[in-house]
C-alpha cells in the first residue's frame, strides 16, 4: 500500500513537471488517500499486536 502511494506521488510529480496539472492534482489526491489508508490498516495492526501480547513492529 506504502509502495502505491509512493508511485502515485512520483507520477504526480512527472505529470507536474511535464503540464498534465488536473492529471498531476489527481494522482496527487489518489496519493493522499493510498497513505492515509496504508497509515490506518497500519494503526489497527499494530494495536492488534500489542493486544496479542507481542510488540509492534
Amino acid at each position: 500500500m506504502l509502495n502505491l502511494a509512493i508511485t502515485l506521488f512520483i507520477l504526480a510529480i512527472i505529470a507536474g513537471v511535464l503540464g498534465f496539472g488536473g492529471m498531476a492534482g489527481t494522482l496527487s489526491g489518489l496519493a493522499q488517500i493510498a497513505f492515509v489508508v496504508f497509515l490506518v490498516l497500519f494503526l489497527i495492526s499494530a494495536v492488534a499486536q500489542a493486544l496479542r501480547g507481542r510488540a509492534p513492529i
